[in-house]
């Protein structure tokens, strides 16, 4: 399933909001820096759709608040 993510690093509350079927806002409290927002970005994806880490990818948007995001159900 592809999903199309905006985020939201540095932020004070973690949440993830569906905006409709495939349009995500997610915040993460990590800043963007090394990569850590992205790896907070698919921890909390896998947990939100109960699949493993590994089944999470960026597709596009790795050093970009849009993001691509293929989730492997």
């Amino acid at each position: 399933m592809r999903i199309y993510v905006t985020a939201k690093p540095s932020s004070k509350h973690e949440k993830i909001e569906q905006i409709d079927a495939t349009h995500y806002a997610i915040s993460v409290k990590e800043p963007p820096s090394e990569g850590k927002a992205n790896k907070a970005i698919i921890k909390a994806l896998a947990e939100h759709f109960a699949v493993p880490k590994s089944f999470v990818i960026i597709v596009s948007g790795q050093l970009n608040k849009q993001k691509v995001i293929e989730v492997v159900l």
